[in-house]
């Protein structure tokens, strides 16, 4: 399982990859972008959105001690255009839990790591109502968010209500998608360029809505045949995953997403 690291992990030889994206058919131009919610200590959690502040200090210690550094969406993207991401994972937590500001960021920071927050526009300082009969956690407030962007964070976009993006009328769509982004950017100070799909649930015309509101990228949960910049797949990261688990993870995003052999690429 070590090509997994050492696939994305920095080197000094020769790159194959045809363009400085790495398009090959069926090959993700992008390392492997990890997806948490909350950090914190927790008894109930049936929808397994928590991990608890030990394991995800052991979790971040774990990629630093492979040569691996989390950072930003924004970054990561950015580092990939110039062909300078090998050694990156992309970080990014959902929701844009209070809990972050106390049991992440502090470990980020330690580690010389950054992260995107994906931010509910409509329900800062409000609670995660939408996981009933989970137990209730508190979201950021505006303060909170600034606090957490002038520390180096990306502020991203969660859109206005945590609502599934398929199941609502157009102007809805409108009002979500680039509603969200105009009041993120008021809160945070930032260009939010960066949305994230609510259950990972979109369909083509929410990812067209997410590219015409100008944002830059989306991330999504799953592959799909929508997969692109705008429909980014993640893999999720839980509190059971130790060592082991996060190797065979990355280990399944470099097998699924390998390019083809030198023989089998298209001339």
């Amino acid at each position: 399982m070590s090509e997994a690291i050492d696939a994305i992990r920095p080197n000094n030889g020769p790159d194959d990859r045809p363009d400085h994206l790495g398009h090959y058919p069926g090959y993700d131009p992008l390392p492997p972008v990890l997806m948490y919610h909350s950090v914190a200590p927790y008894d109930h959690d049936p929808y397994l959105v928590t991990v608890r502040p030990q394991r995800f200090e052991q979790q971040m210690r774990w990629l630093h001690r492979r040569r691996l550094r989390a950072t930003s969406m924004r970054e990561l993207l950015a580092a990939r255009r110039n062909g300078a991401d090998r050694g990156l994972v992309g970080l990014t937590f959902d929701d844009g839990y209070s809990d972050f500001r106390e049991h992440a960021q502090p470990v980020l920071a330690r580690f010389g790591f950054t992260a995107t927050v994906f931010v509910i526009a409509d329900l800062l300082g409000g609670a995660n109502s939408w996981d009933q009969p989970g137990p209730r956690k508190t979201l950021m407030t505006a303060g909170e968010i600034r606090h957490i962007a002038a520390g180096g964070m990306e502020i991203g976009s969660h859109s206005r209500r945590h609502v599934s993006l398929t199941s609502i009328t157009t102007a809805e769509l409108t009002a979500e998608v680039s509603g969200s982004r105009a009041i993120l950017q008021e809160v945070s100070g930032q260009d939010v360029s960066g949305f994230c799909y609510p259950y990972g649930h979109l369909d083509a015309l929410a990812v067209n809505a997410v590219r015409t509101a100008g944002y830059h990228y989306g991330c999504a949960i799953w592959r799909s045949p929508l997969t692109a910049v705008h429909a980014l797949p993640r893999s999720y990261i839980g509190d059971r995953d130790g060592s082991l688990r996060l190797l065979a993870k990355l280990y399944r995003h470099h097998l699924r997403y390998r390019p083809p052999a030198l023989g089998q690429r298209r001339r």
